[in-house]
């Protein structure tokens, strides 16, 4: 089976803005006939930036525009047995990473397997399936699709097209905690349990695992921001991605995991656990 291949492009029209001014009036009312407040804060937000650097190379979607936006916001990335990217399972398999970022992980895990592998995917939620240039390695869902039909079918043809993936011979990769990473009780910076949906879904798939640990956090302010509410926190965003430029990121790979470890483990929170637990032994920088 041929697995090199290139996913296939949206079919909606890349559209050059990540949010604008309607968008922002939809997921906020409160700023409906506000244009000249949304442009403020746009600026304030660095949201324009973020619409500039997006339109800047969304003409190449998918992999080729992760690499354009990383270089133009001079983002080098340092890894911890880098290794087993270059020895990556054969067909189908699995990436199981920490969220701490909200928009640049996604995007380094794009880069990172997709520069080997065009054919992966990332399943993501409805603030990251903002970056339409990045929809040809996304498959979305909404975590927040419950009391509404329509978005629940959506989310369940995401479900669909993501066991159709990995079956087909295809990588995919999950954010297993659906949201940022936030404080714990003891006031560190990390996943909330990896949701028993994903581990249900890798349940089933029975292909190899590779644990990916993302080391750093965004600011306190957006940590802050989303206990009020993570709707500041998805417009805070933005100026989280342009503060780090310049900056340089440490990523840990973990070794696959292969399907007979993982049966090992009967339920979903205890697969989960285990999961997350592999994940997050990659903490310390070596």
């Amino acid at each position: 089976m041929e697995h090199d291949q290139t996913p296939q492009a949206s079919q909606q029209p890349i559209k050059r803005t990540v949010l604008d001014y309607d968008d922002i009036r939809k997921m906020i009312p409160y700023f409906d006939g506000k244009p000249r407040l949304v442009k403020f804060l746009s600026h304030v937000l660095a949201l324009d930036k973020v619409n500039w650097i997006h339109a800047h190379n969304c003409d190449t979607p998918g992999v080729p525009f992760v690499q354009g936006l990383l270089k133009d916001l001079n983002i080098t990335i340092e890894l911890n047995n880098g290794q087993v990217l270059d020895h990556l399972p054969q067909g189908g398999f699995i990436t199981v990473s920490n969220h701490p970022f909200g928009a640049l992980d996604g995007i380094m895990l794009i880069k990172l397997i997709g520069e080997r592998r065009p054919d992966f995917k990332v399943m993501v939620n409805m603030v990251l399936n903002y970056i339409s240039a990045m929809r040809p390695n996304f498959i979305m869902v909404d975590a927040l699709a419950s009391n509404d039909p329509k978005r629940r079918a959506e989310s369940v043809r995401g479900i669909a097209e993501a066991m159709r993936h990995v079956k087909d011979g295809h990588p995919l990769g999950f954010f297993p905690a659906g949201a940022v990473s936030k404080f714990t009780w003891d006031l560190h910076i990390e996943d909330r349990a990896w949701q028993p949906t994903v581990m249900r879904l890798i349940k089933k798939l029975k292909v190899p695992v590779v644990p990916i640990y993302f080391h750093g956090h965004n600011s306190l302010v957006f940590t802050i921001l989303g206990m009020i509410d993570w709707r500041l926190r998805t417009l805070k965003l933005p100026s989280e991605v342009f503060r780090r430029k310049n900056d340089t990121f440490r990523i840990s790979i973990g070794d696959p995991i292969s399907p007979e470890v993982q049966s090992r483990y009967q339920s979903l929170d205890d697969l989960g656990a285990f999961l997350r637990g592999k994940t997050y032994e990659m903490k310390k920088w070596k």
